[in-house]
């Protein structure tokens, strides 16, 4: 194999895991703000079942959930396994991912004195129009550089997609690399993931630039 054949090969694989990571942060940043809230519940019932779901995802490896999210379906229902491969890693990227910002969205929103809920309520805010309009465009400036820590660690995690036998760029890397018997495939994933996460942490950076509240 060229290496112009091979660069081709990762480059389709390369848009796979691009794909996984969008659907995963499209996904997971919602769903971990509605967890966070969720968990400061005022119903106790509630808040043990979030506590429950945050500590099994974040005690348990990824690979491991994804493998459940996977053959689960199988052994529960019957689903086909081929045809469930890809939402299965979406839904276990969603679902772990989410506990992770929750936590991250949790401690932004705790971190904000309660002297401004009282003062928003005396000029007349409804709780919503308080979150909306002064909680959470603090508390997304606070979070900001635990957000682009997680959103890195998401690009590297997309590799654990070969559990799966999903053909991403990190998978067709080992496959190349064993046919070929060549540590090329390696490197070129590796630039490859240098590079995506290099315009994740410019994009988060000019984001937070643009969250501060000094120029």
């Amino acid at each position: 194999m060229t290496f112009s054949t091979m660069l081709k090969v990762m480059s389709e694989g390369m848009l796979r895991t691009c794909g996984i990571f969008i659907l995963t942060v499209i996904g997971s940043l919602p769903l971990g703000m509605i967890v966070a809230l969720l968990r400061k519940s005022r119903f106790a019932p509630v808040r043990a079942i979030i506590r429950v779901y945050i500590s099994i995802i974040r005690g348990t490896p990824l690979m491991l959930q994804l493998l459940v999210w996977y053959f689960g379906p199988f052994y529960l229902f019957g689903w086909p396994i081929g045809s469930w491969r890809f939402p299965a890693l979406i839904v276990g990227f969603v679902v772990n991912y989410a506990a992770y910002f929750a936590e991250i969205y949790r401690g932004g929103i705790e971190s904000i004195p309660v002297g401004q809920n009282e003062a928003a309520e005396v000029l007349g805010y409804t709780k919503t129009q308080t979150f909306m309009r002064i909680i959470l465009p603090q508390v997304i400036k606070t979070i900001l550089p635990s957000v682009t820590n997680e959103v890195i660690t998401l690009v590297k995690d997309t590799s654990l997609a070969f559990t799966l036998a999903y053909q991403e760029v990190f998978s067709l890397s080992k496959q190349i690399s064993a046919s070929q018997s060549s540590f090329m495939p390696f490197l070129i994933a590796g630039v490859f993931y240098y590079i995506a996460n290099f315009v994740v942490a410019f994009v988060m950076e000019r984001f937070e630039r643009a969250m501060s509240y000094y120029k």
